[in-house]
């Protein structure tokens, strides 16, 4: 099932829904993000929104709010903690 993008005003407005990640190396979130939340320090691999293709990043301080959108958050490679995904 494809991630909804349920943006609603410009990405510089703020989240209006934010809901903990389950991470999943076979299927997408219920939505597109507006960004993540990370609250454990680690690595993170994503789909972007509109790409197919894994993306590790990796060296995420605790407590930082990435900007990204993004389908899935996989669990494979996942090192960083208390993911909640804000859109």
């Amino acid at each position: 099932m494809a991630a909804v993008d349920r943006s609603q005003g410009g990405l510089g407005e703020p989240a209006s829904h934010a809901y903990v990640v389950t991470p999943s190396d076979v299927g997408d979130i219920a939505f597109v993000t507006r960004a993540l939340w990370v609250g454990g320090a680690g690595n993170v691999q994503v789909n972007m929104q509109g790409g197919e293709t894994a993306v590790l990043i990796s060296g995420i301080a605790a407590g930082t709010l990435i900007p990204i959108r993004v389908t899935r958050v996989y669990s494979a490679n996942l090192t960083a903690s208390l993911i909640v995904a804000l859109d």
